[in-house]
Formats: C-alpha cells, structure tokens, sequence
C-alpha cells in the first residue's frame, strides 16, 4: 500500500448511489476513495478506469463532473487489504442496502481494532433506513475486543445519515459513468464527532437527525413507492407517467397529506406550510420526466419497504397509535403486497410464496413485524386477507 497522503475514505459499495452520490461529495472534498466490493465484475472495472462520469440531470440541463483519485478492492479475495485501508483511513461510508450491513461490520472492526491513528475514522452509513450507522455499530461491536469497545471513541466515531437523491434506470453501456438527480440533501448528526465532524462539502450536519430522517423516508420514499406500486397495478411504466394520471397523482398526493400531518404533529419547529411546500417539491421532483424512472425500480424490495420500521408501516402505525387517518397508506400497502413475482427482484418472488403459504394473520405478523395487538395489526390483516383472495 502506498504511503498515506492527504485525506482517505474507504465506500462500501460501488452501485450508482456510491459512484454517483457518496464518491462525488468525498472527491470534491479532497478525500481519495477506496471503493470496497464484492461484485468481481465491478470490482475489475473500476480498476481499469482511470476516471468517470457523473451526470447531474436537472430540469434546465445537464451538469457533468469528472470523479478520479479513486482506487478498488475485492473483499472477497482480499480482504486483509480492506482492513488496512480502514485502519488509515479518515472516513468509512457505506451504501449496500440495510440487510448488507452485517457482511461488512467485519472488516470495519478489523480495521478500527488495527487503528493507531491520532484522530477517530469517522463511519457514516448511508442506506435508506432510520438508525442504520447505529445498526452498523451493532454488528461491529460484535466483532471488537472488549478493550476497543471500552475506549471506541478514541477510535471510531459513529454517525447517523439521512441521504435523499434519484438515482434512475442507467442508459445501456455507459461503464462507470452515471446518471443522477441535481437535487440532494446528505444531513449528517454532529454531536458523536463533539464539534470536529469531517469535512464533507455540501453534507448539513445537524444537531438532531430525527426529524430530518423521518420526513425524508415519510415524504420522499413514502411518495415514491406509493406511485411505484399504483403505477405498476396501472400498468404504467414510468413515474412521471403515474403521476400525469390525475386520479393516481391524486392519490399520492392524499397520502403524503397523512404523513405530513404525523410529521407536523411529531416534529413541532416543522410548520405545515413548510411541510406542504416539501411535499409539493417532493412530487415536483419524482414528477420529472427526464428522470426516466421505473416503477419496478422504485418498487423493487417490497418485503423491505413493507417492514416495521419502512415507509408504510412506520408512519401508518404512529398514526393508528393516535387515531388518525390512514386510509391512503393502507392503500400503498395494498398495492405493495400486490407487487409480486416481478422479474429481476427476489422479494416479490418471496413475498408471493409468504402470502400463498400463511394464513393473514401470521403473513401480517411475519412481513410487517407489527405485534399482534397494535391498532394498526386488524387493518393490515385486513388487507392482506384481501390481497390473498386476489391473488389465489
């Protein structure tokens, strides 16, 4: 390995968001990127690519940035390599999905565990999920010998994120080049690094992540997926094509009303106008046309999306909790269960076979993780009961 020199981040995951979205903030702020994989094929070809692409689509154009100063890893063959790159290391992020986390805690704990930096390597997890640089801790702290565990923040400071940016289908033969949304928001929480957090252009770091994850993943991803899983029972193919559809436009629109009043009622400095101007910037956004994106690609992962903590059930069961409304998002739920065996993506494959294989109440407990008697628990059996008659 060559001598340190400069700034280092090691990224878990070199798909498109870790390409396009993570690597382009750590280049721009002077860090080299490490890309860690599994995936031979990626792995190979990001070794023989000196440089790519980044495409920021916009509605008044195109922005093209060129990423460098990169270098990647194989973790399945060698990963010794990847432990020493994170014991050099400034900054670990990570965009492989929620369920990948465990895989990787290994190597990181490895790394820290190897540590003799002066200054603690910041671990940043940028999934789509509340609390997963937490989670991540959890499966790393497995892994750490008590005497590392004891004084981890001389080693390791861990953050939680909220990432929000589109990453559409890419076009055919592009490599590594890739294609993503102007907009984004990385907010990042500043209390673990006590006033000294990387320095990361254009990440917000904030005092309190809460409010800023849950009306992301309420908003954004509650919008999207629901105009996903409508759009593919409707038979369109595009977003933008949902919601040039008055009567489905209507309906997204309906449900985010629902989870806006729960955001506003939770998170008091959130003001209704500005919730309402969110949202309408939210649909605004996946209304784009020249986003081109997929409602199997949006919907892909249905058993995820459909879990306690996701975009559905979370912000339905805190409504249910309070007597609210929830029609709409019932409504998104229905039309998620009804995402099954779509090629290409084994969870709708999965969730077909639960469905077919449980009676509703088990289904229900078993794809949502509601308990029994929670308020929302007889709505969603209710729903998954029909969904079962449907598709038999």
């Amino acid at each position: 390995m060559a001598p340190k020199s400069g700034k280092k981040a090691i990224h878990f995951g070199g798909g498109n968001i870790g390409r396009g979205f993570v690597a382009e903030f750590l280049h721009n702020s002077g860090f080299e990127v490490v890309f860690v994989d599994v995936v031979d094929k990626l792995i190979e070809t990001l070794q023989n690519t000196p440089s790519y692409e980044v495409t920021e689509i916009g509605p008044e154009g195109e922005t093209k940035f060129t990423i460098d100063n990169f270098r990647a890893i194989n973790s399945k063959h060698e990963m010794p390599k990847v432990v020493e790159e994170i014991a050099t290391a400034d900054v670990v992020t990570c965009a492989v999905g929620p369920n990948i986390l465990k895989f990787i805690a290994e190597p990181i704990a490895k790394g820290i565990e190897a540590r003799k930096e002066e200054k603690p390597i910041a671990v940043i997890a940028c999934e789509n999920a509340i609390g997963a640089t937490d989670t991540l801790r959890g499966f790393i702290e497995e892994k750490l010998s008590e005497e590392t565990k004891k004084n981890i923040k001389s080693k390791a400071r861990f953050a939680n994120s909220a990432i929000d940016r589109i990453v559409p289908i890419q076009d055919e033969g592009q490599g590594m080049n890739v294609k993503i949304e102007k907009f984004y928001e990385w907010c990042v929480e500043e209390k673990p690094f006590e006033h000294d957090p990387p320095h990361i252009k254009g990440v917000h770091f904030v005092g309190d992540l809460q409010p800023y994850i849950e009306r992301k993943l309420f908003t954004v991803n509650t919008g999207h997926a629901t105009a996903a899983y409508y759009g593919y029972n409707r038979g369109k193919k595009f977003i933008h094509e949902v919601l040039e559809d008055k009567e489905l436009h209507d309906i997204v629109q309906e449900t985010l009303k629902e989870t806006a009043h729960l955001i506003t009622k939770k998170h008091s400095h959130i003001s209704k106008k500005e919730q309402e101007e969110y949202v309408q910037a939210i649909v605004k956004r996946i209304s784009n046309p020249v986003l081109k994106d997929n409602v199997e690609r949006v919907g892909r992962a249905p058993l995820r999306k459909l879990s306690r903590k996701e975009r559905f059930i979370a912000p339905a069961a805190h409504l249910a909790e309070k007597g609210d409304k929830i029609d709409h998002l019932l409504g998104g739920i229905e039309m998620a269960l009804r995402f099954q065996n779509v090629e290409g993506d084994e969870e709708s494959a999965e969730l077909a076979k639960k469905l077919k294989s449980q009676d509703a109440k088990a289904a229900t407990k078993d794809i949502t993780g509601l308990e029994e008697d929670h308020p929302l628990f007889s709505k969603v059996e209710e729903v998954v009961a029909k969904v079962q008659k449907d598709t038999k």
